[in-house]
Parts: structure tokens; sequence; C-alpha cells
């Protein structure tokens, strides 16, 4: 039986291009004059360490912001710089700048699974203060009200099976119910490996009847989870 639901972002509630083409330049233009601006600040000095403490070299201000532009080019899941992403997002969402993107269909079944009972819970590679900009400031509106958790790359890497056991950890359910969405086949086979279910989320492209792990176009073919 489903007890909870863990969904990743990219590519299974949000759009791949919204995150490609709208959130990483916007962060990787920004990201220089929002590193200069803020670098006394307490929590921006952390970073900043992190990212000097990640490459074990004592880089200077210059040298680090191009450090944090390397990664963002070469797509880099690093803690400090989704921390840093997200920031900068924030005053993207602000400022009006753009609009957290999610499929309707995603909204619908939320809603409805929330409704049934069933716990909802998101683990992307972007830190969890980015999923909750995202979710929260969406053409639907406001959605963080229907998780009850969210998790990033400080639980463990999304290809790595022990990242699952310590969310569903955390969860406080047995593995075996819980449900993982995501359109990624390394996640969803590091995700059963600790037991969950799997959904594999096909957006573009044709289904597979023999894929490793049921596919679906969207959230509405998923039918009655517990039915």
């Amino acid at each position: 039986m489903i007890k909870a639901i863990v969904t990743d972002i990219e590519g299974t509630t949000s759009s791949i291009s919204f995150v490609k083409d709208v959130l990483f330049p916007y962060a990787r233009t920004h990201i220089p004059e929002f590193v200069r601006q803020h670098q006394d600040e307490p929590e921006i000095q952390s970073l900043l360490q992190d990212v000097r403490d990640s490459v074990a070299m004592q880089l200077t201000l210059d040298q680090t912001i191009a450090q944090l532009i390397t990664w963002i080019d070469e797509d880099k899941k690093v803690t400090p710089l989704k921390a840093l992403q997200g920031l900068i997002w924030e005053e993207g969402y602000q400022l009006g700048a753009f609009v957290g993107h999610i499929y309707p269909d995603v909204v619908e079944n939320l809603r409805a699974w929330k409704a049934s009972g069933i716990d909802l819970y998101v683990y992307s590679s972007g830190s969890v203060h980015a999923q909750k900009l995202l979710f929260g400031h969406t053409e639907q509106g406001d959605l963080t009200p229907l998780f009850s958790g969210y998790f990033d790359t400080r639980i463990g890497a999304k290809q790595d099976p022990g990242a699952y056991s310590h969310i569903a950890d955390q969860i406080g359910n047995s593995p075996t119910n819980i449900l993982f969405l995501s359109d990624i086949k390394s996640e969803l086979d590091a995700a059963r490996s600790a037991g969950f279910q799997t959904l594999w989320l096909v957006r573009d492209g044709l289904i597979e009847p023999q894929a490793e792990h049921r596919q679906v176009k969207d959230f509405n073919q998923m039918g009655d989870l517990n039915g």
C-alpha cells in the first residue's frame, strides 16, 4: 500500500527546459554580482568556504566565482553551488523575473493524493530552498502546503540506494510503502534497490512496455495507486 510518494522535479513535475533555459542561465548571469554584494554575510561566507574546501584550494573571490560558473557550465551537483543558486533564484522569483513551471497533470494529482491521505515529499539535486521556491511560486499558486518534507543532496546522491534508505527512515515509513517518481533510470534503480516502489516518467518519447520500471507519460496515467 502506498503511504508516501517521493517525487523528483526536473522532467517529472516540471519541464526540463524551465530549469535548463530559465533558472540556470539566470543564476549564471547573476552569481558574480550576487556573491560580491553579499560576500560579507555569514551564510555566504560559509558557502564560499565550502567551495574552497570542495576544491582543496585557497581561492580568491574572483577565482571562487569562476569555479562556481564552471560548475554551472558542467552541471555539477555541488551542494554550495545549489545553495547559492537557490538564493539567487529567490531574488528572481521576488522580482517577478519568472514563475515556477509545474505540469497541470501534476497539480491535480498531487492534490488528490494529499486528500486521500498519502504524504508527499520532494527529492531533487536542487537545494531544499530552491525546491520550496519553485513550488511556492507557480502559475497555479503556492503548492508548498501539499508537501510534508523536502530532500536534496545533503541526504545523499540520487544514484545511491543509501540515500533512499535515509529518506525512508526520516519519513518513518517502510520503503515498500513509498513510491518514487523520476525520469532518470539510475535514480529509479537506486530507489528500487532500497526497497521503494518506482514509476518512470517518460514525458517525451515512446513508452517501452519491457522497461525495467513501469513507464507513464504523465501523472494522469498512474491510475489508482492503491487500487
